[in-house]
């Protein structure tokens, strides 16, 4: 069964600095966001461009999933938009057969962005 969730939140910051922060330091700024589940990033392949692999490694607590692999499968800097589909672990791990999350950031303001996010997923009918 497929599902999809599309989903839109407005923060207030500047379009450059949020996708600088969320998508070019994706890596470093993950484990500081969510420090309490993920341990570390790691940048298996790429320079943080379409086709780039990386790895996050989860705390001990957050079993059962111990880690989350994903490739960056669409990205358009001049357009603030990626996508990118888990290869293993994460909810793979959790009966999903297929995992894939899109955002697209737009600037409302000077100070102030509207991110869009589409959410599909293919939940395995065991």
């Amino acid at each position: 069964m497929i599902k999809e969730f599309n989903t839109q939140t407005e923060v207030n910051v500047g379009l450059e600095a949020l996708w600088e922060a969320l998508f070019k330091d994706f890596i470093n700024i993950v484990p500081k966001v969510l420090p309490t589940i993920v341990k570390d990033g790691q940048l298996i392949e790429g320079d943080g461009g379409l086709g780039t692999i990386f790895v996050f490694n989860f705390l001990s607590d957050v079993s059962p999933l111990s880690y989350l692999k994903e490739k960056i499968k669409e990205f358009d800097e001049s357009l603030h938009e990626i996508g990118l589909e888990t290869m293993e672990g994460g909810s793979l791990n959790e009966g999903l057969t297929y995992y894939k999350t899109s955002y697209q950031l737009s600037a409302i303001g000077e100070h102030k962005t509207l991110v869009k996010n589409v959410t599909i997923m293919l939940i395995s009918e065991k």
